[in-house]
């Protein structure tokens, strides 16, 4: 779209920004993975109660260990057709479930920690079937069962992973044990006051300084851009 329809100054531009942002991005997922596995993981689980320099050399590991693996990846996107079928595979496989998971616990108090990672884990299984039995969706790894290729079938994917993570979650909740409301206050929507959901001095800002009013602008442009090249 963009050699299509931009001037060679333009298109230069346009590539600037995407590798920026493609940058940013890798900057900010090797920060989120080095922080989960040294802190989530690795200080909760594996080895507890250590000296803070401990966890700041097994942060810096981490973080080597996520760039190896990000080169990795990058190999392993050389063999789809276009970078956006690799997106898509990608998305559906953990996107869609960790979506699930995220309006379940927003929305439901009942939800528990259990449930959660329970139908997380369900959800990208179920991607992982579609995907399998798809075709070329994962290389050599998909059988051709079932008469889908592409983004058609990352897009069924993500639809498998969304509802097996739902109905999974919900079955597990119902045999374990909720956290008790007070710990849910400002996390979970029905518990939260609902002064608090409210900017009290958004009413005064100006509409370019204003949330609502850009996410409004953001998604008549969305709208309209799908319209004009669909």
């Amino acid at each position: 779209l963009m050699r299509d329809l931009l001037p060679n100054g333009m298109l230069g531009v346009a590539i600037a920004g995407l590798l920026a942002s493609f940058m940013a991005g890798m900057a900010a997922n090797i920060s989120a993975f080095n922080t989960v596995f040294s802190y989530d993981l690795w200080q909760q689980y594996v080895v507890k109660d250590r000296e803070d320099s401990y966890y700041l050399a097994t942060g810096r590991i981490a973080t080597v260990a996520a760039t190896v693996i990000a080169i990795g990846t990058a190999a392993i996107a050389s063999n789809y057709d276009n970078l956006m079928d690799y997106l898509q595979t990608l998305f559906g496989f953990f996107n869609a479930p960790l979506f699930a998971t995220f309006i379940l616990g927003m929305f439901w108090k009942r939800m528990s920690a259990t449930a959660g990672w329970t139908g997380l884990v369900a959800g990208t299984l179920a991607a992982v079937v579609v995907a399998v039995a798809g075709q070329d969706v994962l290389g050599s790894l998909s059988q051709g069962w079932v008469n889908l290729s592409g983004q058609g079938a990352s897009f069924a994917a993500a639809g498998a992973a969304f509802v097996v993570d739902i109905v999974v979650s919900v079955v597990v909740t119902q045999f374990t044990r909720p956290r008790e409301e007070s710990e849910l206050r400002g996390l979970v929507y029905s518990l939260t006051p609902k002064e608090s959901l409210v900017d009290a001095g958004e009413g005064v800002l100006s509409w370019y300084q204003s949330p609502t009013r850009l996410a409004a602008i953001g998604l008549v442009l969305v709208i309209a851009l799908n319209l004009i090249f669909r």
